[in-house]
């Protein structure tokens, strides 16, 4: 059975003043996400945005050659449709669920009508893309100037974060494609990692057993994107006389026995 949801799992959903999230609330659908569905495809317009809850999208990019990498990942500290509000309606990513769960849909013109109040979630919405575009541009550099094992806990954090469990099911094939580099690359990086008492690895389950550990081992984009998104919740919650939203404030660390 699935796990009861409710809106302000989601972060951003949560730091809206209560009649701002009144006015959305009963617009708000709750959807299934399945590991591998796509939302949107690249240059086709969008229709809804989606604040997920469990569910963790990834903005993938897919090369004429079939190569692929991700730019962002989208958990229960965002949204997905930032392209509805700043005038694009298309993007040039595809959205495709990365871990299957849940996440609540709005439809855009109800998403553009809210934000064209210039209130609330207009201030918090610009907030999270500029969260989102440090997250992709670190994401570049980290995928230029780092090796395949910092990439990958960096990537491994960044999930863990928007999971209720030191637990993912992801394959390594599957990780591959989301950092663009070859599986044999993600298999050594895994071993090593596997092989210091950071993770646990079988049959595409990665059980995070050493979380400190897995940070210090990680280069500093997982701490750059962290600490962004932390800082500009935490901005607008002060601005707006709200009770503080940290989304990695509950995050306890595991470590090994």
């Amino acid at each position: 059975m699935p796990t009861l949801q409710i809106p302000n799992q989601n972060h951003l959903l949560a730091a809206l003043p209560p009649d701002e999230f009144e006015r959305l609330s009963p617009h708000l659908e709750l959807v299934l996400m399945p590991l591998g569905k796509m939302l949107y495809e690249p240059g086709t317009q969008l229709h809804h945005a989606y604040f997920p809850t469990s569910a963790i999208i990834s903005l993938h990019h897919v090369m004429e050659s079939g190569a692929s990498a991700e730019s962002a990942g989208v958990g229960n500290e965002g949204m997905l449709g930032v392209a509805l509000f700043m005038g694009g309606d298309t993007m040039p990513s595809s959205a495709v669920v990365q871990t299957a769960g849940q996440a609540y849909r709005l439809e855009r013109c109800l998403l553009k009508q809210e934000f064209n109040r210039a209130g609330a979630l207009q201030h918090l919405l610009l907030r999270y893309t500029q969260a989102l575009m440090i997250q992709m541009s670190q994401t570049a550099a980290c995928n230029r100037h780092h090796t395949v094992e910092q990439q990958l806990s960096r990537w491994l954090l960044l999930t863990l974060d928007r999971l209720p469990s030191a637990d993912l099911v992801m394959t390594q094939e599957l990780i591959a494609g989301m950092l663009g580099v070859r599986r044999e690359g993600v298999t050594e990086a895994a071993g090593r990692l596997q092989h210091a008492g950071f993770i646990s690895y079988r049959r595409g389950h990665i059980t995070v057993l050493d979380r400190v550990g897995l940070e210090t081992h990680a280069c500093e984009c997982y701490a750059v994107v962290k600490n962004e998104l932390r800082r500009l919740l935490t901005d607008f919650d002060h601005a707006h006389s709200l009770p503080s939203i940290d989304p990695y404030a509950t995050k306890p660390a595991q470590h090994n026995a």
